[in-house]
């Protein structure tokens, strides 16, 4: 294998993680050149961990990752503007997932660089006596990458050229894939078993690795690897292995290992929880929350340490561009010939690139109930809002939908909650026809049925949304990436977890329906009508839970992990752990790409077993000395180009 891992330590270690928001800060200072024997010095192992935490922004943040894991599931279509990328993971027809066009790259390379830094910081850091908790964070994030690594691509080699598990400061061309039980029964859970016992409850800075954190790690990887072992639609494995465990472990076990690591880290929080309402959780102000257990960071003070430009981003390396891909061209939106919502670096707005769109059923059937349940108002754009004079427009009011005026700040454009038969669909601007809306008696914005999402129009993305403190009174840097933390692990999760594992037959105080219900009675409780922009105090959590079902099955589970992590990044996990991926996302609907287009077609996807692994990146056969043959079976089964 192709792993000369002195140059990606240097990249990693000069693009290192500064954390923000807290008095303690790591402080490494970039250096014209690292060495392994540097990297045997104390300033260089410190350097190493500081690049741990670098590394999660080329992966959590990357538009191309992020199309990777959403894309092709339920949630997630292509929108109008999609190139191959975004087409290649529809899994309809329009293209097809290959070894140079899955962008596997993206967390293959980066994910195997982070690994062997790690191994370095675990040999090194004992030689000249670092702490055990500092080498524990090593250990997480080793543990963290091949956890990706063994979900995305089945077995992947532990052997980087110095032996399993070893650093290595020489390139090697040559690799052996391991089998997933050896991944996780080598690496993954020994690494984080060890993390939980010598990481502290609080982290040494703040966003640092910490119990909490490794247990969701360690208790998601057991849920994982209990689910493989039983293989209940019998998918297929690479490299071939037999579904047992080396320790003579069944997936029983494994899924009560799960549910007592979730439970522990649940009753044992240290300074984690969750935060009082979904709105509370995810609007920018309150970044780095005490919900948010890791997360890769970003600030709007420091271009170095934001690891991007400020003022534009050209999306890539370590650019937050994930949710450009979201977000449709809202700006061409006219009020009396007039832009009236232009780009602003504002939650609900941003830069857009509309290359990825919600499926209707997302919007119609995952989030039904949009009355009691806050997450749908506190996940999507559905008002867009005119914002003109911000822009340098004088005009104090413009001409709307059915004649009337309308000041900043009022709706330009809505999107109902529930379909309106009244609706008339508009033919030109005046009426909303150059958007494909429409208008209904008596209102002043224009409006669009949820059964008319399109590919060219849908709901924004609220939640992962641009927020700064600088903008002023204007409309700041919509050009820029966002400068805020991508969160990776919530301390909700533990709670999905649990009941996940309890559905499968773990036991314990807290049965799958009881967990379940402490995420949606704070579902049910409002602080603020995000699309409505105006304070709620409402608390539906009593509705919430009565309407939850006596007994739980994993499709239920799933819709909730849904309800609660839309557009985070989990989905393609989530379906591929859980085998599902095929039933519940074999189909969509959703309307065309013209201006117009608001009736809705159901498109069918080809969602075979092989798919359920990523292909190795094409870059890394070719940079291999092994014959074609040996290449073919290093590569998954499907990909070989």
């Amino acid at each position: 294998m192709k792993f000369n891992y002195i140059k990606p330590l240097i990249g990693t270690m000069l693009m290192a993680m500064f954390f923000i928001a807290c008095n303690d800060v790591l402080e490494e200072q970039p250096r014209s050149k690292y060495t392994p024997e540097y990297f045997k010095t104390e300033k260089g192992v410190l350097g190493g961990i500081t690049s741990q935490y670098a590394h999660l922004r080329y992966i959590y943040g990357n538009a191309y990752y992020f199309n990777s894991c959403l894309t092709g599931t339920d949630e997630v279509t292509y929108a109008q503007s999609a190139d191959g990328n975004f087409k290649d993971m529809d899994m309809s027809g329009v293209g097809s997932i290959t070894a140079t066009g899955a962008n596997t790259n993206v967390l293959w390379g980066n994910a195997f660089s982070n690994i062997n830094t790690a191994s370095g910081i675990i040999e090194n850091a004992e030689i000249i006596g670092i702490s055990d908790e500092i080498i524990a964070e090593a250990r997480f994030f080793r543990a963290f990458d091949y956890f990706l690594l063994v979900q995305t691509f089945g077995g992947v080699p532990l052997d980087l050229g110095a032996g399993e598990l070893k650093f290595n400061t020489s390139a090697s061309r040559t690799s052996v894939r391991n089998t997933v039980p050896e991944v996780y029964t080598k690496a993954i859970f020994p690494d984080l078993l060890t993390a939980i016992e010598d990481l502290p409850a609080t982290g040494r800075v703040t966003g640092a690795a910490t119990k909490t954190a490794a247990r969701i790690c360690l208790s998601k990887a057991y849920l994982t690897y209990g689910w493989w072992l039983q293989n209940p639609n019998n998918i297929p494995t690479y490299p071939a292995s037999d579904r047992i465990d080396p320790s003579g472990h069944d997936a029983s076990w494994y899924f009560q290992q799960a549910y007592n690591v979730a439970t522990d880290g649940i009753a044992d929080p240290g300074p984690f929880g969750l935060m009082p309402t979904f709105y509370d959780l995810n609007v920018g102000k309150n970044d780095r929350n005490k919900e948010c257990v890791l997360y890769a960071d970003h600030t709007e003070d420091s271009e170095f340490y934001n690891g991007s430009s400020l003022t534009y981003a050209g999306g890539g390396d370590a650019d937050n561009f994930a949710v450009w891909m979201l977000t449709w061209n809202y700006t061409v939106l006219r009020s009396d010939g007039v832009s009236s919502v232009q780009r602003e670096a504002e939650q609900h707005l941003g830069r857009p690139w509309t290359r990825m769109a919600p499926t209707i059923g997302a919007v119609k059937n995952t989030f039904a109930d949009k009355t009691n349940d806050s997450r749908y108002d506190a996940t999507f754009t559905t008002v867009w809002r005119g914002n003109w004079t911000k822009g340098g427009v004088a005009a104090t009011s413009l001409i709307n939908a059915n004649g009337m005026s309308i000041v900043p700040g009022d709706a330009v454009l809505s999107i109902l909650n529930e379909d309106d038969p009244a609706l008339v669909w508009g033919t030109d601007a005046a009426t909303g026809g150059n958007v494909g809306a429409g208008t209904l008696p008596g209102r002043s914005d224009f409006v669009m049925n949820p059964s008319g999402i399109s590919r060219y129009k849908y709901p924004g993305f609220w939640k992962l949304g641009v927020y700064r403190t600088d903008n002023g009174t204007s409309l700041g840097q919509p050009n820029a990436a966002s400068t805020r933390p991508f969160n990776i692990y919530k301390f909700s999760e533990l709670y999905f977890i649990a009941a996940e594992a309890a559905v499968k037959g773990a036991t314990g105080s807290k049965s799958a329906r009881e967990l379940i219900n402490v995420i949606r009675a704070r579902a049910g409780k409002w602080s603020f009508d995000n699309n409505g922009n105006v304070a709620k105090d409402v608390d539906n959590s009593a509705t919430m839970i009565a309407a939850t079902p006596t007994t739980l099955d994993i499709n239920y589970i799933l819709a909730e992990r849904s309800r609660e992590y839309f557009g985070e990044g989990y989905r393609w996990f989530d379906l591929v752990r859980t085998q599902k991926w095929a039933e519940i996302a074999g189909s969509y609907e959703i309307c065309g790409s013209g201006v117009t287009d608001h009736t809705p077609k159901t498109i069918t996807r080809t969602i075979t077993p092989d798919f359920y692994l990523r292909p190795i990146p094409q870059g890394q056969l070719d940079g291999m000395e092994m014959s074609e043959a040996e290449k073919a079976a290093y590569q998954n089964p499907g990909y070989y180009e």
